[in-house]
């Protein structure tokens, strides 16, 4: 009767973990919190303080919605600059200097090909309002973002850089020339030349404004929103909501900046100053808007003289080898952690590096995740062998222990000693079997965070009529029968054919161990693969896949494992056996 009432409770408690979990994470990380309509521009024509003593800089206060804006319509102005480069399109708009198309050639929006490209930077008032600008706060006063630039030319490629010039009446000149890579990176080298009688205080500021309309979810182990590098060292514990209301009075991280900016899970729009030269900013603006933001000191620029400050803009796919390449060869503080990689980042990167080799000689990405599965399982099987060889070795000395208890009963502190002896004589580490599960946690864990953020899985396919996209949950539910409805199920009720197979095998990975737990504890492990089934279901397919895989090769290991040690299997049923006959020697006195 108590084991009906536990069994009833156990599944009970499953049901409300799977439930609970569906909700918790999207309380914890609401998807729908990052899908705010926006209707104002987050731009600031207020004054702005900039005194010679180095004041705070406000970039924050906002004016009075003009209204939304279709992107082709933001787009058809005559008065921009196209960007053609490898890797990035897009165009400068000269109303402001901002750089407020940028499309990424290399990224589809989604699977369909004909989908068009991903576009990253949208202009202000669109829908998915994402730019930079570049601009001067002189004698306290920010130069209008109604500001009009003349270009010297009329295409921004990596072979033809292009400069933004103004003349203001006061005899100043203020230029921006813009440089592109063959990558995602712009520089821009702002200029002031002051042809007027006196002197004038500029201060330089560059910043990112954003919606978060098209923002990532902020995940348990995918940071997205606010992120840079201070002093050598990674910020991104502020989500978009953590941040101050008040924009005028922003999250200033402590230290000099090395880069800041909004991560996505696969997208990254960073500002990279001249080193330690910038004062730094989060700021959350009004509807859904938020900006980062870097102001130079104010310098006076005396007449006859010059002003010159570089600032860079990385705008682009957070690609591992990209990431790594800026930070050896520009010298850009942890900008590879831009990825967030975590404490096994050590293990995280090489394992991506041999799963993008892979895929390059195999051309199919799922069947990459099966066969770094099958290599990393293969390089730990000698760990396995040692782990069970321990296991043997312990089941060896089981009789002499169960003797030394007895003996020793009423005397633990004897009995410990004695035992340690017995593990001595008999040449026994009672660790060991538990080192190497120790050494195979770290990995597996980091093979599971490079599937979830490997852009290079993004809209891949495994199967052409089945997983078109493994970043995705597996299309093929019960519910829709496998596909032939043409509809979606949401959450943890998308029980797919990888989460069927997930927990099969896991429930076989289960009965395969010779158990010698009571029966609570065995019906609670008969539920649990069932349960986790529902919890991995809106998991992506590749990392189904993954964890699939990974079963397989278990079951396949642990057969062979105990084929050679049969002591294990033996000992473990003739401890199943004896428990049985206790508990119906129990049951029969009850009686």
């Amino acid at each position: 009767m108590d084991n009906q009432r536990n069994l009833i409770l156990a599944v009970v408690l499953s049901g409300l973990l799977i439930l609970g979990w569906d909700l918790g994470m999207r309380f914890l990380y609401p998807e729908a919190s990052v899908t705010a309509s926006v209707t104002g521009t987050g731009e600031e024509e207020a004054p702005a303080t900039a005194t010679a003593s180095g004041a705070p800089v406000d970039l924050g206060a906002d004016v009075a919605p003009h209204g939304p804006l279709e992107l082709g319509a933001a787009l058809g102005t005559a008065d921009r600059v196209r960007i053609d480069a490898p890797r990035v399109r897009g165009s400068i708009n000269l109303i402001g200097a901002r750089i407020d198309d940028v499309v990424l050639n290399d990224y589809n929006q989604t699977v369909d090909k004909t989908s068009g490209n991903v576009q990253l930077f949208a202009p202000a008032r669109t829908g998915d309002q994402y730019f930079a600008e570049f601009g001067f706060i002189v004698e306290g006063k920010r130069l209008p973002s109604s500001t009009k630039w003349v270009a010297d030319g009329d295409i921004l490629s990596p072979e033809t850089p292009v400069t933004l010039t103004h003349s203001a009446e006061n005899g100043i000149t203020y230029s921006i020339t813009y440089t592109i890579d063959d990558q995602f990176m712009i520089n821009a080298v702002q200029k002031v030349e002051n042809t007027g009688e006196g002197a004038a205080i500029v201060q330089p500021f560059a910043l990112l404004d954003r919606s978060i309309t098209n923002a990532s979810p902020d995940e348990w182990l995918v940071h997205a929103g606010p992120i840079g590098s201070f002093d050598g060292t990674i910020d991104e514990d502020y989500g978009y909501d953590d941040l101050p209301t008040d924009a005028r009075n922003p999250y200033r991280p402590e230290g000099a900046v090395d880069w800041i900016g909004f991560t996505d899970r696969y997208w990254l729009s960073a500002l990279i100053p001249e080193t330690g030269a910038a004062e730094p900013a989060f700021r959350r603006l009004s509807n859904g808007l938020y900006r980062a933001d870097i102001s130079y000191a104010p310098v006076t620029v005396a007449a006859g003289d010059t002003l010159t400050q570089s600032t860079k803009l990385f705008a682009g796919a957070k690609e591992s080898a990209v990431l790594d390449a800026y930070a050896e060869t520009d010298g850009i503080a942890q900008f590879d952690l831009a990825i967030s990689w975590g404490w096994f980042w050590f293990l995280e990167k090489p394992m991506l590096w041999l799963l993008k080799t892979i895929f390059g000689l195999i051309g199919n990405f799922g069947v990459a995740i099966i066969a770094l599965t099958f290599v990393i399982r293969g390089l730990l099987f000698p760990i396995a062998q040692k782990q069970f060889a321990s296991m043997a070795q312990m089941k060896a000395v089981q009789p002499k222990m169960k003797q030394i208890q007895e003996r020793f009963k009423d005397d633990k502190q004897q009995q410990q000693q004695e035992i340690m002896k017995l593990y001595k004589d008999e040449g026994v580490n009672p660790l060991a079997g538990c080192l190497p599960l120790l050494i195979q946690i770290p990995i597996f864990f980091a093979l599971y965070k490079v599937l979830i953020l490997a852009i290079e899985m993004r809209h891949e396919e495994f199967i052409p009529f089945w997983i078109k996209d493994l970043s995705a949950p597996d299309p093929w539910t019960i519910l829709n029968l496998f596909g032939l409805l043409p509809f979606e199920v949401p959450g943890f009720l998308g029980i797919g054919v990888l989460a069927v197979l997930l927990g099969v095998t896991m429930w076989l990975t289960f009965k395969l161990n010779p158990s010698t737990m009571d029966p609570m504890q065995q019906q609670i492990f008969n539920i649990m693969p069932w349960v986790l089934m529902f919890v991995m279901a809106p998991f992506a397919a590749g990392l189904l896949l993954y964890w699939v895989t990974s079963n397989v090769l278990t079951l396949a290991q642990q057969t062979y494992l105990y084929s050679r040690h049969p002591q294990l299997k033996a000992a473990a049923e003739k401890e199943k056996a004896e428990k049985a006959k206790e508990k119906a020697a129990e049951a029969d006195s009850k009686a």
